[in-house]
């Protein structure tokens, strides 16, 4: 399952606990060990992704060298936070609609990374022509949801009981912006 997925309350930016000097920026080689660190937790620990193991390295260099939408935030010199856009279908006429993915580092939550990531890959997609963003989130998951409306998306379905992760049936949320 891909999707946005994020552990906790994110604050924007400017509020108490926020973090200052974060840098939002494409992901480079050196970054994958993080970034495949910060997604094998979950998909081991969580629930935002619907893997029970981690995804090969190998599938992290081919998106780093496939998609130009592959951002990381990087905070006193540490990856802290990671986004990506992807087809939201093979089709041709889902061309101008991505799938988008932002995941944070544990203890890095309800310090503005994800919204930082978002705002940065947002505006990335509109100078790309991209119409609709659309997203799923595992519930339960209020940051996650909390973050998806400050950003302007709005839930368009839920579907129930869709995966079965740590002995348990869990639902996803569908969410989608349009970006103009």
């Amino acid at each position: 399952m891909s999707g946005v997925m994020l552990m906790t309350v994110i604050q924007p930016a400017g509020r108490p606990g926020t973090m200052g000097g974060m840098d939002i920026r494409r992901a480079l080689p050196a970054d994958l060990p993080t970034v495949f660190g910060i997604y094998a937790r979950e998909a081991r620990e969580g629930h935002a992704t619907f893997d029970h193991e981690p995804r090969p390295m190998e599938l992290w260099e081919d998106k780093l060298a496939a998609d130009d939408h592959f951002l990381v935030a990087e905070h006193e010199g540490a990856v802290v936070g990671y986004a990506t856009s992807s087809p939201f279908r093979p089709k041709p006429a889902y061309r101008h609609t991505r799938e988008t993915t932002v995941y944070v580092a544990p203890g890095q939550q309800g310090r503005g990374v994800g919204r930082a990531l978002y705002d940065d890959l947002l505006t990335r997609l509109v100078g790309d022509g991209v119409h609709l963003v659309v997203a799923a989130v595992a519930l339960p998951n209020p940051g996650s949801l909390a973050l998806h409306r400050a950003c302007g998306f709005e839930e368009v379905g839920v579907m129930r009981e869709v995966g079965r992760k740590h002995d348990r049936w869990i639902d996803v949320v569908f969410l989608q912006k349009v970006l103009g």
